[in-house]
């Protein structure tokens, strides 16, 4: 990784300290998931299985030049295959981690909440971004830009305890969640603000545990102390947060996106809330980002086998 990131250097240090994460990677069959799964199995980030049609795998690597050796091929006829057997893997405590080849994400996320042999849990899925700004001295979780698209309150209930839950893993010292609107006062006519408002009181009843709340808070009041004291919001969240809740998909997709393409951020991603973290990778990733979501899946396992013990990013 580059020297400007490092929040995320930090991570994949921390996570080359740990043993491979045993990885079903579904469908890996074009020379961007093959690579990056391989370069994350020689840096000790994970222990691939690859599911997939075996004579298209290694066509892929030979015209690569990816060498295979000693990496188990479990053959499938076709990407939806792929997918259920990667889960069936999960289910048969072969893997603790799922990967995305090179299908298309709704394909292995149907097979991940399918009802009887998916990886349901009584949690709601929804998808973590790790941000590392290169200008911004903390470590920012953005969720949800890519699984939920108009979350209800109820179900961003999920969402928030998923994130509050990463942020162990990372070994946040404290979880510092700003539930993001427009605007920082509650008002009926813009729902966010009122469901902000509704989620901080779930927390103070602790339907919600593990993290501090506060909202609605825009954005720039949020993670900007000079922004909250302007605005007269004295909170231990304001100015501070480390976890930004979003609205919608669209607004998460944007405000992701705006950091990287503006900002120099990079980000690694992962799924919460299913029986394993699920890495879903994107052609368009770079490989920092994707070596880093192999290191982030690694401390989710840890986390959930054992309880973080100092902070990591």
């Amino acid at each position: 990784m580059t020297s400007s990131h490092q929040k995320l250097d930090r991570l994949l240090a921390v996570a080359r300290t740990l043993p491979p994460l045993p990885t079903a990677v579904a469908h890996p069959c074009d020379e961007s998931s093959l690579r990056g799964t391989m370069d994350a199995a020689g840096m000790g980030l994970i222990a691939p299985i690859l599911v997939g049609p075996p004579d298209r795998i290694r066509a892929v690597a030979s015209a690569a030049g990816i060498d295979l050796g000693g990496i188990e091929i479990v053959a499938t006829p076709h990407s939806h295959a792929s997918a259920a057997t990667a889960v069936a893997l999960v289910r048969e405590g072969r893997v603790e981690c799922l990967m995305k080849g090179s299908l298309h994400t709704d394909e292995l996320m149907a097979e991940v909440v399918e009802r009887e042999s998916g990886l349901r849990t009584a949690r709601r899925i929804s998808h973590c971004f790790v941000i590392d700004v290169p200008t911004h001295a903390q470590t920012l979780i953005i969720t949800d830009a890519a699984v939920n698209i108009q979350p209800t309150l109820e179900e961003k209930v999920d969402i928030v305890q998923n994130a509050i839950d990463l942020g162990h893993a990372l070994g946040f010292d404290e979880v510092r969640v700003a539930i993001l609107s427009a605007m920082e006062l509650v008002n009926p006519k813009v729902p966010s603000t009122v469901e902000a408002a509704a989620l901080c009181k779930m927390a103070d009843r602790g339907q919600i545990t593990g993290g501090v709340l506060d909202g609605p808070l825009a954005l720039d009041n949020a993670i900007d102390p000079e922004a909250a004291r302007v605005k007269r919001i004295a909170s231990p969240v304001a100015g501070r947060a480390n976890v930004l809740v979003v609205p919608d998909l669209e607004a998460g997709n944007m405000l992701a996106k705006s950091l990287s393409f503006l900002a120099g951020a990079d980000a690694a991603g992962i799924v919460m809330g299913a029986r394993v973290p699920v890495i879903l990778t994107s052609r368009a990733d770079s490989v920092e980002s994707r070596l880093a979501s192999c290191a982030l899946a690694q401390l989710v396992a840890k986390a959930r086998r054992e309880a973080p013990t100092k902070a990591v990013v």
